[in-house]
């Protein structure tokens, strides 16, 4: 169920294990996505994709200075290339793997599980039969269940692909992350952090966009579009031409589902946003194939097997304990850094960033193993000023 980037990927790679698949969703899987997708240019590579990449950045970095002297100035150089997905290409080449896949354009109503099947009631009326459904249909899904541990933490960001007066990121440039506070009142130092996140796209257009790493309740829309305003006009820009406007809004710490239950997830459903950086694609793309291939194991060893024993098969494969507990890690980290004002984020980062690129790019992308993710933890850790130190293991309060 669903036809974005989650659903097209786990889709395709069932269809290539031969196996029988059908696709449900409100819109036609052709409707362009609303969201751009950045991702290291290195996860691409080490899949074979990076033809999907309609942008490539070798100058890519990130100010956490205050702004105000030289030295807030300066940026921290990654020397590590990030790319932005072509959107319709990486569309279309998931969609050429799905082939014949049927689709229906239907809304989910209801879904119940009987004997060995299981039925996804529509609000037409219409009812569809499954050995085993995928649910991945986003984070808002109403059918996967998960555990409440509170408040969950999200994501926003309000951005602009557009002209300006003046060029607000060098050429060739991709910045990562601008916490530079300089364009903030007293008072607004006081509220929940937030950063630039900018790019050179060529021929006088470029991408800015206000985010907020994560937050409860999240950073309005409205505000963060003041803040992004704000921000370019204490450079003396302003937008000349809105070519498109970007708004997004997930969550960072969804808890995990529960592992038990009859219906599958892939995705957003499925908590594969990382909760430390926001990324997932990278995550679908790695994972899909493992989860395509165990269903195909489990149907061809055992044809009889009843959809909770298959979706117990495919969550197991989903989520291993190392994925787990690499996940929870994650978890803890970011509730740490969501009690640090914006002094400290920039510090926290600062530090951050002066790790081997392998690690903190690991790091970022969920790729290193569980006891290098520990490692890397706890080196961060020594390396870190004595206020960050204190803020990650709790015992000063910043806000």
């Amino acid at each position: 169920m669903g036809a974005g980037p989650a659903a097209l990927c786990i889709a395709s790679e069932l269809v290539q294990h031969g196996l029988s698949v059908s696709a449900l969703a409100t819109h036609s899987p052709q409707k362009p996505w609303p969201n751009t997708y950045g991702i290291w240019a290195k996860e691409l590579e080490s899949l074979g994709l990076e033809s999907l990449l309609e942008y490539r950045w070798k100058k890519t970095i990130s100010f956490f200075g205050n702004g105000i002297n030289e030295t807030g100035r300066k940026p921290i150089e990654h020397n590590f290339d990030y790319g932005l997905f072509d959107q319709s290409a990486f569309q279309k080449a998931l969609l050429d793997k799905c082939g014949d896949l049927p689709w229906f354009i239907e809304t989910a109503q209801d879904i119940q599980f009987k004997n060995s099947i299981t039925e996804v009631i529509c609000s037409s009326g219409n009812i569809y039969q499954a050995r085993v459904v995928i649910d991945a249909s986003g984070h808002r899904s109403p059918f996967i269940q998960r555990p409440n541990h509170g408040p969950v933490a999200q994501q926003a960001a309000y951005g602009v692909v557009g002209k300006f007066s003046s060029p607000p990121v060098e050429e060739n440039q991709f910045v990562l992350m601008d916490f530079r506070p300089d364009h903030l009142s007293k008072s607004e130092l006081e509220e929940p952090p937030t950063f630039l996140y900018a790019m050179d796209f060529g021929k006088g257009v470029f991408f800015v966009e206000e985010t907020s790493l994560a937050c409860s309740p999240p950073v309005s829309w409205s505000k963060l579009k003041e803040r992004l305003t704000s921000r370019l006009s204490k450079r003396g820009i302003v937008i000349d031409e809105i070519i498109h406007e970007e708004h997004c809004l997930f969550p960072m710490n969804l808890p995990l589902p529960f592992l038990n239950q009859p219906l599958l997830a892939f995705g957003g459903s499925a908590s594969m946003v990382h909760p430390a950086s926001g990324y997932m694609v990278g995550a679908l793309l790695r994972r899909a194939p493992s989860l395509a291939k165990q269903l195909a194991y489990a149907i061809s060893i055992k044809p009889d097997l009843d959809s909770a024993e298959l979706a117990k098969s495919g969550w197991q494969v989903l989520w291993t304990p190392e994925l787990v507990q690499r996940h929870r890690l994650y978890q803890f980290g970011l509730q740490r850094l969501m009690s640090f004002d914006e002094k400290l984020l920039r510090s926290f980062f600062d530090t951050f960033f002066k790790l081997p690129t392998k690690d903190w790019s690991g790091f970022l992308a969920n790729t290193l193993k569980l006891p290098r993710l520990i490692l890397v933890m706890i080196r961060l850790f020594f390396i870190s000023p004595t206020k960050v130190k204190l803020g990650m293991i709790g015992i000063v309060n910043f806000k």
